[in-house]
């Protein structure tokens, strides 16, 4: 009786879909706006704007939001992009971790002077004005931003149904309209591939969380004073930034994540290896410092777009991002104890730990690339038509024999 239900209105809410019809799962233009020309993914655009005019209004629209949300502590991700093209943005947003690293040691040196004001510490106004500015600002953001191209209000109609249907086109239908029950959960979990993209994550959490902790105190072994200190945490988190843009640029030029995770990776891991072995050139540490800081905040956002975005289907992509991200950061308990002032200024068992957890995370990150490898050659040889019905190929999302995972 309960597939029957949801079959019944997988059913209806293709006949009342615009632009789809009942039975076919691509976009038919005779049944939205006359259409303009095919884009790559021979799904027709509007006639009164191009694709990428359309991807720019987007842009303009989610990135800057979403880059402040996460400036200020905050991710957010929807199904708005298709995977060949969402690691610049991922990137983009996920990368203000790295500016907000830039521009926190400058404002913690100014809110610093505010030491005494009203009888709290410096550190305690620290938290209070930036908490509150996240606060004020997530919640005007919750009512602006929305979660998928069907509730966006500043697109038109036929706007919305063609990025519906190029999404639809990469990726399969999002099933956006069942709701996420229990058993949906229990199943995304029967997947090994879940658990895969958890260690990836969580092996670079701790390094990453690890240096943001620790930099001020890492930085000022070196001998810089409590000025100096703060002013030169700000060029590795800033050229984290730019590296992280290079990677996600060319990841998306050549439609391709694994060698542009594990390279990053490798890069992070020679950073920490010149810091576990050189302890007696402050300049050669210093330029490790931007070694590990770019390839470890390079990394994360390409493994992050190239998990989720291979996740078929709105429920479990839902709960796989959830389980990546809610697993991964568990790291940071680890990063709170790695870099002990006892074992200040050489660090060695912090600089072991990290070292540690990211070759953790590369071997993830092999290990997820020969099961997508090994499921894609399975389908191309098992062949798409198996007699599925759409409403089942919706089911199974990414599991679905259609459905090619991204490499």
């Amino acid at each position: 009786m309960r597939l029957s239900h949801e079959a019944e209105r997988w059913r209806k809410s293709e006949e009342v879909d615009g632009g789809f019809t009942s039975g076919q799962n691509y976009y038919d233009p005779d049944l939205a706006h006359p259409a303009g020309d095919l884009d790559d993914e021979n799904v027709p655009t509007p006639s009164h704007t191009t694709e990428r005019r359309l991807m720019t209004k987007i842009d303009i629209r989610l990135i800057p939001a979403l880059s402040i949300l996460y400036l200020l502590a905050f991710l957010d991700r929807g199904m708005w992009y298709r995977r060949n093209e969402a690691q610049k943005r991922y990137s983009f947003f996920f990368s203000s971790t790295t500016l907000a690293g830039a521009f926190g040691g400058l404002l913690a040196s100014a809110i610093g002077k505010m030491n005494g004001m009203r009888g709290y510490l410096g550190w305690r106004w620290i938290f209070i004005l930036e908490g509150t500015l996240t606060c004020v600002v997530a919640f005007f953001f919750f009512f602006l931003l929305p979660d998928f191209p069907e509730d966006a209000k500043w697109l038109t109609e036929d706007e919305r149904a063609y990025v519906k249907a190029r999404l639809q086109a990469d990726q399969g239908r999002s099933a956006l309209e069942r709701r996420i029950t229990p058993r949906d959960v229990l199943n995304v979990f029967k997947d090994y591939k879940i658990f895969l993209g958890g260690l990836m994550y969580f092996g670079l959490i701790i390094p990453a969380y690890g240096y943001a902790f620790f930099a001020p105190g890492i930085i000022r072994t070196y001998g810089y004073s409590q000025i100096g200190t703060q002013l030169h945490s700000v060029p590795p988190w800033a050229a984290a930034f730019g590296f992280s843009m290079i990677v996600a640029y060319f990841s998306d030029r050549f439609k391709h994540r694994f060698l542009f995770a594990i390279i990053p990776i490798c890069i992070a891991i020679a950073g920490f290896a010149i810091l576990i072995s050189t302890h007696n050139n402050h300049n050669l540490e210093y330029g490790a410092l931007f070694m590990v800081t770019s390839g470890t905040y390079a990394a994360m956002p390409v493994i992050v777009c190239w998990f989720n975005l291979n996740l078929g289907g709105h429920h479990r992509r839902s709960v796989g991002t959830a389980w990546q991200i809610g697993f991964g950061n568990i790291g940071g308990i680890i990063a709170t104890y790695a870099f002990l002032k006892k074992d200040a200024p050489e660090y060695r068992p912090g600089y072991s730990i990290c070292i540690s957890f990211i070759c953790l995370s590369a071997g993830s990150c092999l290990a997820y690339l020969a099961a997508v490898l090994a499921q894609n050659r399975s389908r191309e040889k098992g062949g798409r038509d198996v007699g599925l019905t759409e409403y089942e190929k919706v089911e199974m999302g990414d599991l679905g024999p259609e459905y090619r995972y991204m490499i």
